[in-house]
């Protein structure tokens, strides 16, 4: 009986990896892998599947992960996940937060956490873990929610002012029975644009803010770029052109028009919306056709330029700025940028590109940095059905790069192996 016993002990061992790391030690040989295509010395593993509508997420010093979800899951809209064995694959999970989102990020020892109409603060022990999840600070409150273009994504300065976006619900300020823009679009007051609250007020809403930036349709990716000591968004292109103005744009245009665009923020710029948009085939800002634009009448100065422009439709969802010392040097300070839809001039879609940075601004072509997210060729469908669809970006302590998906729930953990 003993030597069974023992005999047991041992394969239990072997199947279950229980041996125990050495501090720092990433077991990355245990993990299940993902079907990724990825540059030479990368891999990626799932460290958790199936957890639902996942938006954005954060990792702590300890690895650890706390995720947003788009629709609440059992009542709770926030889970930390925690990898106790330290096996690779999350193994604790903890729900929280009865309000659905986007946003969430840790500073200074605090989380914060978005909701579609305001941004709550939660404190953090000394690992890392919520000390009340029941009782979080209301940092801001009354933003806008009209059900589209509704997410709150935040991003902290060096300053700890906190900057959230509020996307337009409305696509391009029209006038309701016509394809003529509304003057001025007043919409501009409290939607299309980012606001700056403070991260030690509590209750505050748009009377407390600084109206940072206008001009935004719907910005779903920012990061706070400490290169460069500015913030920096994506934003969502406008669609709907040839709908009213067929004389000037046809189908074929507006499916691959606007630009989705890249800027570098400062307090009282405009990005244009919905005045103009960016046409990336012309490399100009163009008078939009609802306020006079035919798609040939040019815009000069006035407006922000963007830094980066990429192919319509994309649907950039999350953007950060890498720090790690994990990816070779190339990677350093560069974004890394979720696309969580398709282009039809690309045929590509569903991935993560990067764009190299030097001095502060993009120093070449932006390139596809992981893809086959989706299984299968976008350019040959056959009817097959999406597999995954990348939402979120987070570093790790390590300088891994983690994903979240928003279509079944998994989170994706790239890492590095070639040499340097």
């Amino acid at each position: 009986m003993n030597k069974l016993f023992i005999f047991c002990v041992c394969i239990i061992s072997v199947l279950t990896s229980c041996s125990n790391p050495k501090p720092g030690e990433s077991k990355i040989n245990s993990l299940p892998k993902a079907d990724l295509k990825l540059p030479d010395g990368f891999s990626a593993s799932i460290v958790a599947d199936s957890l639902g509508a996942l938006r954005h997420l954060a990792v702590t010093s300890q690895g650890d992960i706390y995720v947003k979800l788009n629709s609440l899951k059992d009542g709770k809209g926030i889970y930390f996940l925690a990898d106790t064995n330290h096996d690779g694959s999350i193994d604790r999970k903890i729900g929280f937060a009865g309000y659905p989102g986007t946003g969430i990020l840790i500073n200074n020892g605090e989380l914060y956490s978005s909701s579609n109409s305001g941004v709550f603060k939660y404190k953090l022990d000394d690992k890392g873990m919520v000390t009340d999840t029941g009782k979080p600070e209301v940092i801001v409150s009354g933003l806008v929610d009209r059900g589209r273009d509704n997410s709150k994504s935040i991003a902290i300065g060096s300053k700890g002012d906190l900057f959230v976006t509020v996307g337009s619900y409305n696509e391009t300020c029209r006038e309701k029975d016509s394809g003529k823009g509304i003057p001025g679009c007043p919409l501009l007051d409290s939607v299309g644009g980012v606001w700056k609250f403070k991260t030690n007020k509590t209750d505050q809403s748009y009377g407390d803010a600084v109206h940072y930036t206008r001009g935004l349709k719907n910005v779903v990716g920012i990061d706070w770029n400490n290169a460069t000591n500015s913030l920096f968004v994506m934003q969502h292109g406008r669609g709907a052109f040839d709908d009213k103005f067929p004389q000037y744009y046809t189908p074929k245009q507006s499916a691959e028009l606007p630009a989705e665009t890249m800027y570098e923020l400062h307090e009282g710029a405009d990005a244009g919306w919905p005045f103009v948009y960016y046409d990336q085939f012309q490399k100009k800002k163009m008078l939009a056709p609802e306020y006079g634009g035919d798609g040939k009448k040019a815009v000069q100065g006035k407006y922000l330029d963007p830094i980066a422009a990429f192919p319509a439709h994309l649907g950039p969802n999350d953007l950060l700025f890498y720090t790690g010392k994990m990816f070779p040097e190339k990677y350093r300070n560069g974004a890394f940028i979720v696309f969580h839809g398709q282009s039809p001039q690309l045929k590509k879609g569903y991935l993560v590109a990067f764009v190299p940075f030097k001095n502060g601004k993009p120093s070449g072509e932006w390139e596809i940095f992981a893809d086959n997210f989706a299984g299968f060729d976008l350019a040959k469908p056959n009817g097959a059905a999406l597999r995954y669809r990348p939402m979120g970006l987070a570093q790790g302590p390590d300088g891994a790069l983690y994903v979240s998906d928003d279509l079944k729930g998994a989170i994706f953990k790239i890492t590095y192996q070639g040499s340097k």
